[in-house]
């Protein structure tokens, strides 16, 4: 499933689409990123949450501008928390693309 956000997330942290043994910890770290972006005002008032590889982007929403943003967002995120780089510059990097991906992203 290509738009499934779950398996986007794993490819993009070049997690095999078939390995399952992570899930559970990338759903933790995935539905954290999208409560901060609730919270920023971005995307459903609602919020939204994922359980597994069926949820997918177009779940979240419609606008392409906006999920270019959020999955990039939701990445990030998640790469610092599940997979954060070894560099403490790497660190500050991604820390700082984060930061600007929160301030375009909040309303």
């Amino acid at each position: 499933m290509l738009d499934s956000i779950l398996n986007t997330i794993k490819s993009m942290l070049n997690i095999e689409i078939d390995s399952t043994e992570f899930d559970s910890d990338l759903i933790v770290y995935i539905n954290k990123a999208f409560a901060i972006l609730t919270d920023i005002g971005a995307g459903p008032e609602q919020g939204f949450v994922i359980t597994n590889a069926n949820d997918v982007w177009s779940d979240y929403s419609d606008d392409i501008v906006l999920l270019s943003k959020v999955k990039t967002y939701i990445y990030s995120k998640t790469k610092l928390d599940f997979d954060p780089p070894l560099s403490n510059t790497a660190i500050d990097s991604l820390k700082a693309s984060i930061a600007e991906l929160e301030w375009r992203l909040s309303k």
